[in-house]
């Protein structure tokens, strides 16, 4: 199930946003309903969306997730 959060950022505009939000690897993996180790397995590939690594975290932008999600879209 979606958490309060990743519901919030799928319900937002992106012209409204003005401030980064970044997520965390569980918090996107919630938000694609996909397993934390696809995404660590894509990282490894350089095919998934883009990262930042601060340190020895990895953070998502948002707006970066949505953009590559649209660019991979279907139909």
């Amino acid at each position: 199930m979606l958490t309060a959060f990743a519901v919030h950022l799928l319900g937002m505009d992106a012209t409204t946003q003005t401030t980064p939000s970044f997520l965390t690897q569980r918090e996107l993996s919630e938000l694609l309903r996909m397993p934390e180790r696809t995404l660590e397995d894509w990282r490894l590939m350089q095919t998934g969306p883009p990262y930042i690594k601060l340190g020895r975290l990895v953070r998502y932008d948002v707006q970066d997730v949505l953009t590559w999600v649209r660019e991979h879209r279907h139909g």
